[in-house]
């Protein structure tokens, strides 16, 4: 059996205590939220004529963590209703996310798609945000 010691200087086990990795993922998890949501406004009022309704229903969750594996994770997403839009079926109004969701993928009656959710999903800012956060923290470490 190989065995391996290593012997850590005391300032650097400090350091190590103060850092929180639970804290940077949650940065980095609410960071990339707050990109792809100001994405979703920005595609969003390309495919409607008035949004009102459904960016004051566009929210980003609280950072959660998933109970299957214990990951970490945050939602961008429609909640509500928009009373505006009321029908003998929706009296309270109908729900954002039924009316996002019709125009993102187009509806049987003949409503075209026009996506504008996935597009707002972009890898590589999503990653550049995220990796700023990470780079921040490692840098607070290693400059104690």
């Amino acid at each position: 059996m190989a065995k391996f010691e290593v012997e850590i200087p005391n300032s650097t086990i400090e350091r190590l205590d103060k850092f929180s990795v639970k804290d940077m993922v949650d940065e980095m998890l609410s960071g990339a939220a707050k990109a792809v949501l100001e994405n979703v406004r920005s595609n969003m009022r390309k495919s409607f004529k008035t949004t009102r309704s459904l960016e004051k229903n566009l929210k980003i969750t609280n950072v959660y963590k998933t109970p299957s594996d214990g990951g970490r994770n945050i939602a961008v997403g429609f909640y509500g209703y928009a009373p505006d839009n009321t029908s003998e079926k929706y009296p309270a109004g109908k729900p954002v996310p039924l009316i996002a969701m019709a125009r993102e993928y187009g509806t049987s009656s003949g409503e075209q798609k026009k996506p504008f959710l996935r597009k707002s999903f972009k890898k590589p800012e999503i990653e550049a945000v995220m990796q700023r956060i990470h780079d921040r923290y490692i840098g607070e470490l290693n400059d104690e």
